[in-house]
């Protein structure tokens, strides 16, 4: 699962052949290593330093969230410069869907990886991020100097609100794509939005238990041998189980790193999906951020371009400085490096199992559910009043009707804001 967050539309269908969750295809064949035919003229000339270029290119411009900029890598990639088979681009794809964290990154990752091995994912995970952290931390400084000025008050707080409209719009997203006619997903789905709202923190174990219940009703229906024996180790690898929550903690470098990697480890789904974990454990838990921070984080990923997940940078900015905010950055992403790096040379085996492919319906599912809470609680801080309702009815009514990318969605409730809070 992974959030439908671009404004326009990316060369991607959704299909249901993952065990009613959604899986995001190319729409390219698959050959045996050659390049995509029906790309049109000659490709460009491949140097592993062009291929870096390009991903510390589309870290400083791509906009639109993951969806996006999976798109934009495999037009670029595959169909023009065809530095990128499509056998090679479509496993990348699906490991990305399958591993918890960002999926453009994950997939940035994995090309890396196709291309250049161990050293190339390195270096092409750093060009792909780099240019957004620096974005963010130039952001970041402005915020804690200016912060408690009025005109940047007025500014977060259209922004606020419109960020409440962008995750409403990708849950009632999710929904129609993940769940479908099934009930088994719509009962996880209801659970989850309930307890995400209740407890206004995910729960991951329940995350776990919805993908281990689909994986074993779909055992339960197999009637063949083959598959479970050889998915056993693949599912294993993702149902780790995940510390539990503990006391709050100091807002230490160590704890922010800490904090940040179970995030990277145990969020199924990029963009925000991750919102209802950080939130309770930043928020609620060791209580680094208040709600209004934390609303502003949100909207600082969305109005820089690369992975959204880029919101950790900001917050650990806010919560201590520079060194917190690397190893939040630091935090967040080396396990999103290590479960492309550890499973790829293996994973083209393993993919198509049914309890693979069960198990991700079912945490599709839960993280529809935990983003539906996360839009219910953040919108009992947010809208405060008679013009932050307005902002956020008129953001998500603009998102249903029409393709419009989140930036200029926010950067006009911001202006709005701006003028309201005058």
């Amino acid at each position: 699962m992974r959030l439908p967050l671009d404004g326009g539309a990316a060369p991607f269908t959704a299909a249901s052949d993952r065990g009613g969750g959604p899986h995001l295809t190319a729409p390219v064949e698959r050959q045996s290593g050659a390049a995509d035919p029906s790309a049109t003229g000659p490709a460009e000339a491949f140097t592993l330093w062009r291929f870096y270029l390009y991903f510390l290119r589309l870290g400083a411009t791509g906009f639109g969230g993951p969806i996006a900029l999976a798109g934009f890598m495999q037009r670029d990639l595959v169909e023009v410069r065809r530095w990128i088979t499509p056998d090679d681009y479509k496993d990348g794809l699906a490991l990305a869907q399958l591993a918890p964290g960002p999926l453009a990154a994950q997939l940035a990752i994995y090309l890396g990886f196709v291309r250049g091995g161990v050293i190339g994912a390195t270096i092409v995970s750093v060009c792909f991020i780099l240019p957004s952290f620096l974005i963010v931390w130039a952001t970041s400084v402005a915020y804690v100097e200016f912060g408690g000025l009025p005109w940047m008050q007025r500014l977060f707080y259209g922004v606020g609100a419109a960020v409440i409209a962008v995750i409403a719009r990708s849950a009632q997203k999710l929904t129609t794509l993940t769940l479908r006619r099934d009930a088994t997903l719509w009962g996880i789905f209801l659970v989850m939005a309930v307890a995400t709202a209740w407890t206004e923190r995910e729960i991951v174990w329940l995350f776990l238990l919805a993908g281990g219940l689909t994986a074993a009703m779909a055992l339960a229906r197999s009637h063949s041998t083959r598959g479970p024996r050889h998915a056993s180790g693949a599912i294993a690898l993702f149902t780790i189980a995940a510390p539990s929550t503990a006391a709050a903690m100091l807002p230490t470098v160590p704890n922010l790193f800490w904090v940040f990697a179970k995030a990277g480890a145990f969020v199924f789904g990029s963009g925000l999906a991750i919102v209802p974990f950080l939130y309770g454990e930043l928020v609620q838990t060791n209580q680094w951020l208040n709600d209004r921070q934390f609303l502003d984080a949100v909207a600082v990923a969305m109005i820089t371009p690369g992975p959204v997940v880029i919101t950790v940078a900001f917050i650990g900015y806010v919560v201590a400085g520079t060194p917190g905010m690397l190893a939040a950055t630091a935090g967040v992403f080396l396990p999103v490096y290590l479960f492309v790096i550890v499973p790829a040379p293996y994973f083209r085996r393993h993919r198509d199992q049914p309890l693979v492919k069960a198990f991700v319906a079912g945490v599709s599912a839960a993280a529809a559910g935990a983003i539906a809470g996360a839009a219910y609680v953040l919108a009992t801080r947010a809208l405060i009043d008679a013009w932050t309702v307005a902002i956020a009815a008129v953001c998500y009514a603009v998102l249903y009707r029409w393709k419009i990318s989140e930036l200029w969605l926010i950067a006009g409730a911001a202006l709005v804001g701006s003028l309201a809070g005058a």
